[in-house]
């Protein structure tokens, strides 16, 4: 069986056909449905481009194919091509193939309505949260309020009429989106993590960044995105003004590239701090953000929207000690006494000073963080994950299978009648 998935990633294509992308969606990324599935077909936005990107990898291959969708960046250009988007996503699965929309998505939205109307089964790969993406600070848009409950009300909805759901949170997003009484539930985190990720002990940690001039400066360390202003850099900056005046040694490493870049180095010089301030572009990843991580003191991360943060999981896989805000999954991740809220400088100054100043609870946190990331290995994901993909496998098979033009029951709107005998069961 094929397994057709939509995810709101945008690939290149080079003039041999190849497919790249800039993230970690490569071809190793996609293989993992091949546990289950014969073949993957991903639905993705894809452009032309000359060459692949430095940093980029391969997508396509052995078992996996790209089905292109006009490349398209904001609601503007999105709504421009509405038209041509939505034939190319009908047209991307069959009635016999599975159909796995990773949410929230656009692209999954017109592919869940089109599989409603034929009374065809989907399943959710649920990622990340509208409700927050949409929150104020994060999204600069006139129609702000009624983007986030358009948003929050689709996924809603497609959780509920889903054969099944997986969650990369444990609790946090299943409460927001819950399934269908019976349907598939699986908590399963897309972040699963090689033996290479893990140092083998917690950290030995002294006294870091205190206000006595002989001290090494203590390194900050955040890593994101810097296209869209969730990650709540700005926030950092202010702190970290606030911590220099108080005579604290602290810098800033933060990586990761985007369009805000600019901005945010310019903030640093008003606040007086650029000197204290490194931003080191996008880099490939692997070992080359671990040898960042490994050389700093405290990981920090003031998002104002996230699923379940994988930059968060690969530092407490390194034993970094670790502070941030209380949304999404990072409560499931980090305990109430390392959580500070999104947007408030001073109490995040206030706490990183306090913890530095700590060096037992930084060993603590240490500790802790590297044993909670252990619950993020791949030995531990890809079995759960797996028997997720099989009960799509097995709910498609029996509602799709040669049924799917002569069932009659279900709601007005094209909703079948709930879930297969095949759909109910959960995994932990």
């Amino acid at each position: 069986m094929r397994v057709v998935v939509t995810i709101e990633a945008r690939f290149d294509r080079t003039p041999d056909g190849a497919i790249w992308a800039r993230t970690g969606q490569d071809h190793q990324f996609w293989s993992g449905y091949l546990t289950a599935f014969d073949e993957v077909r991903v639905v993705a936005r894809v452009r032309d481009a000359a060459e692949p990107a430095a940093e980029a990898k391969r997508v396509d291959g052995p078992g996996v194919e790209v089905w292109p969708v006009p490349y398209y960046l904001g609601p503007y250009r999105y709504l421009a091509q509405r038209p041509a988007i939505g034939r190319a996503v009908r047209d991307c699965a069959g009635p016999q193939d599975a159909v796995i929309l990773r949410a929230p998505s656009p692209i999954g939205t017109i592919l869940a309505t089109a599989r409603d109307r034929r009374r065809l089964p989907y399943a959710m790969e649920v990622v990340g949260d509208p409700y927050d993406l949409f929150a104020p600070g994060v999204v600069d848009h006139p129609l702000r309020p009624v983007l986030r409950r358009l948003y929050v009300d689709r996924l809603r909805r497609q959780c509920r009429r889903a054969a099944g759901a997986a969650y990369v949170t444990d609790r946090f997003l299943q409460s927001r989106y819950p399934t269908s009484a019976g349907a598939v539930s699986v908590a399963v985190s897309d972040v699963d993590l090689t033996p290479a990720a893990y140092v083998d002990t917690a950290r030995t940690i002294g006294r870091t960044g205190s206000v006595a001039p002989t001290r090494q400066p203590a390194t900050l360390i955040s890593v994101g995105s810097l296209e869209q202003r969730y990650k709540g850099i700005d926030t950092l900056i202010a702190a970290l003004a606030s911590l220099t005046a108080d005579g604290r040694a602290v810098r800033l490493v933060h990586v990761g590239d985007g369009r805000h870049r600019a901005e945010l180095a310019d903030l640093a010089r008003r606040y007086g701090v650029a000197d204290r301030v490194v931003f080191t572009g996008a880099l490939p990843g692997g070992d080359a953000v671990r040898r960042q991580l490994d050389a700093a003191d405290l990981f920090v991360m003031p998002s104002r929207t996230e699923g379940l943060p994988r930059a968060l999981i690969e530092a407490m896989a390194r034993a970094l000690p670790a502070i941030g805000s209380p949304v999404g999954g990072i409560p499931e991740l980090l305990p109430p006494g390392f959580l500070v809220p999104p947007d408030d400088p001073g109490r995040w100054a206030g706490a990183v000073a306090a913890l530095l100043d700590r060096p037992e609870l930084m060993a603590a946190a240490s500790a802790r963080n590297l044993a909670r990331a252990r619950d993020f290995s791949a030995e531990v994901l890809t079995v759960r994950r797996t028997g997720y993909y099989q009960a799509v496998a097995e709910a498609t098979a029996e509602r799709a299978g040669g049924r799917a033009g002569e069932h009659t029951g279900g709601r007005a709107g094209g909703r079948p009648d709930g879930p297969s005998r095949a759909t109910q069961r959960s995994y932990a």
